[in-house]
C-alpha cells in the first residue's frame, strides 16, 4: 500500500539499502515497521547506531547535529535521515537497549515490534495533528494488526518506561472511527480495536 509518492519510497528504499551495507544500524520508524507488517512505506529513514558507527558515518556523510531533537541528521539523494545515539537521544526507551533487544527481519536489524510500538507512540504524540503524525497512527495499528503482537512485552516495557502509554494508547484508539488507508472501514476498525482496549483494559 501506499501513503507517499512511489518515486520518494523507492528513492528512500534504494538510500537504505546502501546504508545498511555499509554500516552496522538498528532501523527504527516506518521502514522497520514495513518490514513486519508490509503495510505502508517510509519517506524517512531513522536508525540507531553506537558511537563508533556514527564516527565512521562522519567520514562519508556531512552529518549535522540537531540539539533540539538530540539526533543526528543526513540528507541523502533528497531524503531526510535521523540517527539516534545511546545516552544522548530521547525516542522513548534508551538506545543502547534498543540495540541489545534487536533482531534481523529480511536482512535488517530491526527492534521488537512492541518497542517500536513505544517509539511511533511517542513520535505521534509530538506530531499529533500534522501528515507525519496521523503516518505515525496507521503505523502504529500497522504493528498492533501484527498476528504475534506480545501484549505481555509490551505492558513490561511501558511499565519500566512509561506506564501512561498504555492509557494514552487506548486514548488515540478510542479518537480513530476508520483507517481507509489500511484498508479498514468504520465497522472491521470498530470490531478489531475492541480487543485491544480489551488487552489495555487488563493493564490496570
Amino acid at each position: 500500500m501506499d501513503y507517499y509518492r512511489d518515486l520518494i519510497t523507492q528513492k528512500s528504499w534504494q538510500t537504505l539499502i546502501k546504508l545498511q551495507q555499509d554500516y552496522s544500524l538498528v532501523l527504527i520508524g516506518g521502514w522497520a515497521i514495513w518490514l513486519y507488517s508490509h503495510q505502508l512505506k517510509s519517506k524517512d529513514i531513522d536508525f540507531v547506531v553506537d558511537l563508533p558507527t556514527l564516527s565512521q558515518l562522519k567520514e562519508r556523510f556531512t552529518v549535522t547535529k540537531n540539539n533540539r531533537l538530540h539526533k543526528y541528521e543526513i540528507v541523502q539523494n533528497d531524503i531526510q535521515v535521523d540517527i539516534y545515539v545511546p545516552f544522548w537521544s530521547e525516542i522513548g526507551l534508551p538506545c543502547e537497549e534498543i540495540i541489545a533487544a534487536s533482531q534481523i527481519r529480511e536482512g535488517f536489524r530491526v527492534p521488537l515490534p512492541e518497542i517500536l510500538l513505544i517509539l511511533k507512540q511517542v513520535s505521534q504524540a509530538a506530531r499529533a495533528g500534522s501528515v507525519k503524525g496521523y503516518k505515525d497512527l496507521l503505523d502504529v495499528i500497522s504493528l498492533l494488526r501484527l498476528p504475534d503482537f506480545n501484549w505481555d512485552r509490551y505492558r513490561r516495557l511501558t511499565h519500566n518506561a512509561n506506564p501512561q502509554l498504555p492509557q494514552k494508547l487506548a486514548d488515540l484508539l478510542r479518537q480513530t472511527v476508520q483507517v481507509p488507508e489500511l484498508s479498514l472501514n468504520a465497522h472491521q476498525f470498530s470490531r478489531i480495536k475492541k480487543t485491544w482496549l480489551l488487552n489495555l483494559a487488563s493493564f490496570r
